[in-house]
């Protein structure tokens, strides 16, 4: 099928994890006319995605090209991620999930493959699938070892203790942060430098857990056990301490409840997957250039 033709179904806004072959068939077709348009990267696009036979394949080859250093050989690592991802197949169904997501919520997002192997929020979310599968197969040092490569690489610190959903889009994803008991739902979206933290040095559950289909902004902090409810708001820059009620909307620092604490407005649509920032504004402030 032509690269790039999303009239052709399912669509991209109905795409589903059990669609793997129809995305697998749109990534080639989108490379095959990349690579027909920019000569300068059909052996690029050859190498990681045309002369693969799936989706898990081409992943595993271009994260072990990403993640390799002189120590850490690309095979290795791409034996290693096919192994696991082929595994499981929950783990495809969160790769199309994740894919669907950078498509459908982010303008700048031209093309399936265009995700697949320049969004380092997307492949920093995979690698770290399969380094938090290793930590639960108790091959925890190979886990912290893929761990710091994943920060030093993308720039995304996430422990591979933390549980994360499937539909996740970190946008940008730069200097995000996911502590160790964190945990994500699904259809979440998190803008870079997100913090997921800890408030002390004191061991066991100490970090955030949020609910499905949250939106937290840009440069958001949210520290200890804390629960943001399903469809709540982080806004940009906010410092989050306490609880976040269900469909509700938290900014500021320290954070406060658009509405108020006793009858706070309600969100009227799921955050994570709508990408609304600002509507909130009109009811915080009379804030004026």
């Amino acid at each position: 099928m032509p690269g790039g033709d999303l009239s052709v179904a399912p669509s991209v806004g109905h795409l589903t994890a059990n669609n793997e072959a129809w995305l697998w068939d749109q990534i080639k077709g989108e490379a095959r006319r990349d690579a027909d348009s920019e000569p300068a990267l059909a052996s690029y696009l050859y190498s990681t995605i045309l002369s693969h036979s799936s989706l898990e394949r081409s992943l595993s080859f271009h994260l072990g090209n990403k993640l390799c250093s002189s120590t850490l050989l690309s095979t290795l690592l791409y034996d290693l991620f096919l192994n696991i991802l082929s595994s499981d197949s929950s783990l495809l169904d969160a790769v199309v999930a994740d894919l669907r997501a950078a498509r459908v919520r982010d303008p700048a997002c031209v093309s399936f493959s265009h995700c697949l192997l320049n969004y380092k929020g997307f492949l920093a979310c995979q690698s770290h699938r399969v380094a938090h599968k290793l930590w639960n197969q108790d091959r925890r040092p190979l886990a912290l070892a893929l761990h710091s490569r994943i920060s030093d690489v993308f720039a995304v610190d996430i422990h591979p203790a933390a549980r994360i959903g499937k539909g996740i889009l970190f946008d940008h994803a730069t200097g995000v942060v996911i502590g160790e008991t964190a945990i994500i739902g699904d259809n979440c979206s998190i803008l870079h430098h997100v913090t997921l933290g800890g408030t002390g040095k004191a061991g066991g559950d100490r970090h955030p857990k949020v609910g499905d289909g949250v939106l937290i902004g840009a440069g958001a902090t949210i520290l200890g056990n804390v629960r943001i409810g399903d469809g709540a708001k982080i806004g940009a820059g906010s410092v989050v301490l306490i609880d976040v009620p269900p469909r509700t909307t938290a900014v500021g620092n320290p954070a406060r409840l658009i509405g108020g604490k006793e009858k706070p407005s309600q969100n009227s649509d799921v955050p994570g997957e709508s990408m609304d920032h600002t509507s909130f504004i009109s009811e915080w402030s009379d804030y004026i250039i």
